[in-house]
């Protein structure tokens, strides 16, 4: 959000405590509303009856949603001269400015929102997802951090120069997004010509989803598919061709290298600075929650404390 429109709606620096609630709000009845299996999806009649009002519900949350994206695209536009210039939002207006028939508030609307929710809870549920695998398995977080350790050191935080030197942190990314892909289900795609696939006939213009989260489960594919095991990624083996979190073809995610530093970093600051622990002796609950975005069910509790060695780094910050 700070970059999109120079907003922070989290941590101590937060801006405006409602206006974060209400972002976060916003958000949240999108995906919730715009999730699961409605009984129009196997009844297409029902459309007409608008069943249970969920349509009703989605069009004032999305009028609620654009309303509010307006508000801060108005506030960065009454901004002048450098204040103007420095977010994403700014930089669009500036483009408005000298091409107002292709950069309409409506396209600086969809990119900003765009942005906003395929980065926000993409990101941080992949690395809640990680922190649970890591606590349940403690020797690969033993192992990821003896690697940072190796390489970073403990007098500087992880940089985004040293992902390509730390390919176990990498392999725990990889493995997190093969059991628990954050969009367990591509985005809709077209059949350009008849086809036929493992017997059954796809008639031209047939609409294709790509069940990610069972391709990453297929024995056929994967050894030992229903465990965390980060090693199946090291050395570029080339199971690496069958994970598909981004999704595939010329229409996969073009944020995939955006996103995948931005779990490094994350992730990899957390286990570089902190020690974890499980509240209790039982397993973290790994139950997937239902949604577009597949966030766990139970959220995440753990316990954690500042290394000694890290505690000096921490407190210069």
């Amino acid at each position: 959000m700070g970059m999109i429109a120079g907003k922070r709606y989290y941590g101590e620096e937060a801006n405006d405590w409602e206006e974060a609630r209400q972002f976060r709000q916003v958000l949240e009845d999108a995906s919730t509303l715009a999730s699961g299996s409605r009984l129009k999806d196997f009844f297409p009649w029902l459309r007409f009856l608008d069943f249970m009002l969920v349509s009703r519900r989605l069009k004032a949350v999305v009028r609620e949603r654009n309303a509010f994206s307006q508000r801060f695209i108005d506030e960065i536009r009454k901004g002048v001269g450098a204040q103007k210039k420095k977010t994403m939002v700014g930089d669009l207006l500036g483009l408005q400015d000298r091409e107002p028939g292709e950069y309409t508030d409506a396209l600086i609307r969809s990119l900003s929102l765009s942005l906003l929710q395929a980065g926000t809870d993409t990101s941080s549920n992949t690395i809640e997802w990680a922190m649970s695998l890591l606590l349940n398995n403690p020797h690969a977080l033993a192992k990821a951090r003896d690697e940072i350790d190796v390489v970073v050191g403990r007098d500087r935080l992880v940089e985004e120069a040293d992902i390509p030197d730390l390919p176990y942190l990498r392999a725990i990314i990889n493995e997190t997004l093969r059991l628990y892909p954050v969009v367990p289900l591509d985005v809709p795609h077209e059949s350009a010509i008849e086809c036929f696939i493992d017997g059954y006939k796809i008639p031209r213009g047939t609409m294709l989803l790509i069940n990610i989260y069972a391709i990453h489960r297929d024995p056929n594919i994967w050894k030992d598919p229903t465990e965390f095991r980060p090693e199946r990624f090291e050395n570029g083996k080339a199971e690496r061709l069958c994970l598909l979190p981004f999704g595939i073809g010329r229409r996969k995610c073009p944020g995939e290298g955006l996103a995948i530093r931005m779990i490094a970093l994350a992730l990899g600051t957390l286990i570089q600075c902190f020690e974890w622990e499980r509240i209790g002796t039982q397993e973290v609950e790994m139950t997937e929650g239902a949604g577009i975005v597949m966030a766990k069910a139970v959220r995440l509790d753990a316990m954690y404390r500042p290394r000694p060695d890290m505690v000096p780094l921490l407190v210069g910050l």
